[in-house]
C-alpha cells in the first residue's frame, strides 16, 4: 500500500502505510519537507500557543455493523469478531487516550454519540468521554441521538471561553428525523455572542450547511435545511468574529467556502468509528487556530480502520479521507 500523508502541523507530519503510522516530529514551522515520497510544507509560526482543544463526532456507541447505507447494498459490511470488544469501544478508547495525551483545555463531541438513540448507548458515551474529560467535555446530540425521541444531549446552545478563542455549540437536530435545522433563537444567541466577542468564535454543530452558492435547493437536504443554512450563513457573514463552522454527520473530511463568508471555512470532520478513525486537534495561537487531523493510534484501532477502508466497494477511502487541505488548515489567521 502506498504511503498516505495523513497530517501536517506546524512542527509535525504523520504518514500512514496501511495500519502503520510514521510520525515525524521536531519539524520547523513554514519549512518544506519530503517524507515517504510526499512533499509538503509545515504551517507557519502563528505565535504563542494559548490553548488546545479537540473534537470528535459520529462515535456511534451501540453500532454493530458498519458499511450499511439505505441507498447502497453493494457491501462489504463489517462487524466485530465474536469475543472481541465492540468496534465503537475499540475506536473510542483509542481516540480518548490520544486526546488525553495532548492535555486538552476542552473536548467537543459533535453528535451521533449513539446509534439507536437509547439511554443505554448514551450512558456508554458518558462512561467513556465523561469519565475521561469531566467538565472539559461539551457534547451535543446528532440525528441518531434523537431517533427514539429521547432528549439527552439537548442542552445547546452553549459556549466555552478559552484563551484566544470562544467555542460555540449549536443543536442542529430535528427530533426523529435525519436532516437538520438551526432554530431562530439559536441564531439570535450566536449573533449576540459574536457581536460582543473579544476573540475568534468557532461554531460547532452536528449537521453541515447547505451552500447558498449551490444551483440545487433540495426540499430534504441531508444537512441543515436550505432556509436555515442561509440564515446561519447570514449571521457568519455579518459577524467577522466568527472564524468558521465545524460539523460531523457526513463521515468525511471536507472544507467548503461560501461566497458570502469569504475565506472562513465550513468544515466537516470524518467519523471516529471506522476509516479513518478521525478526530481533530485544535492548536490556538496568537495569530490563528490550526486544525490538525488525527487518527486513532492504538494498534487494534488502526487495524479496524484499515479493514473498513473497503466499505462501499472501496469508494469510501476517497470520500472519507479527503485532500490534505480538507484535514489540516489554519482558521482565523491574522
Amino acid at each position: 500500500m502506498l504511503p498516505e500523508l495523513t497530517s501536517v502541523a506546524d512542527d509535525e507530519a504523520v504518514v500512514h502505510v496501511g495500519p502503520e503510522a510514521r510520525v515525524y516530529g521536531g519539524l520547523t514551522p513554514g519549512t518544506d519537507y519530503t517524507y515517504d515520497g510526499h512533499e509538503f510544507r509545515t504551517f507557519p509560526d502563528l505565535g504563542e500557543r494559548l490553548a488546545t482543544f479537540a473534537t470528535v463526532n459520529d462515535v456511534h456507541f451501540g453500532e454493530t455493523v458498519c458499511g450499511v447505507l439505505e441507498s447502497y447494498d453493494g457491501g462489504p459490511t463489517f462487524s466485530s469478531e465474536p469475543g472481541d470488544d465492540p468496534y465503537p469501544e475499540v475506536m473510542n478508547r483509542s481516540v480518548i487516550a490520544d486526546i488525553e495525551a495532548i492535555a486538552p483545555d476542552a473536548v467537543v463531541a459533535k453528535g451521533d454519540l449513539t446509534t439507536h438513540g437509547i439511554q443505554e448507548e448514551y450512558d456508554a458515551f458518558l462512561a467513556h468521554y465523561g469519565r475521561a474529560f469531566g467538565d472539559r467535555l461539551l457534547h451535543v446530540r446528532g440525528n441518531h441521538d434523537a431517533y427514539a425521541g429521547e432528549t439527552f444531549a439537548a442542552d445547546a446552545p452553549v459556549a466555552r471561553v478559552l484563551p484566544g478563542v470562544v467555542l460555540a455549540v449549536l443543536d442542529t437536530v430535528i427530533p426523529t428525523h435525519t436532516p437538520g435545522r438551526v432554530t431562530a433563537d439559536q441564531l439570535e444567541w450566536l449573533d449576540d455572542l459574536a457581536a460582543t466577542a473579544d476573540r475568534p468564535v468557532l461554531v460547532f454543530g452536528h449537521h453541515h450547511v447547505w451552500s447558498p452558492d449551490s444551483n440545487h435547493r433540495p426540499d430534504s437536504y441531508f444537512g441543515i435545511n436550505p432556509d436555515d443554512s442561509e440564515r446561519l450563513v447570514e449571521v457568519v457573514a455579518r459577524r467577522p468574529a466568527i472564524a468558521g463552522y465545524f460539523a460531523g454527520h457526513t463521515h468525511r473530511n471536507r472544507v467548503r467556502h461560501i461566497t458570502a463568508t469569504g475565506d472562513r471555512p465550513w468544515v466537516e470532520v470524518a467519523c471516529v468509528k471506522d476509516f479513518p478513525g478521525a478526530w481533530a486537534e485544535y492548536r490556538v495561537f496568537e495569530r490563528g487556530v490550526l486544525q490538525v487531523h488525527r487518527r486513532a493510534s492504538a494498534t487494534e484501532a488502526m487495524a479496524w480502520a484499515d479493514k473498513t477502508r473497503a466499505m462501499f466497494g472501496g469508494a469510501y477511502v476517497e470520500y472519507a479521507f479527503g485532500a490534505l487541505e480538507d484535514r489540516c488548515l489554519v482558521v482565523g489567521a491574522e
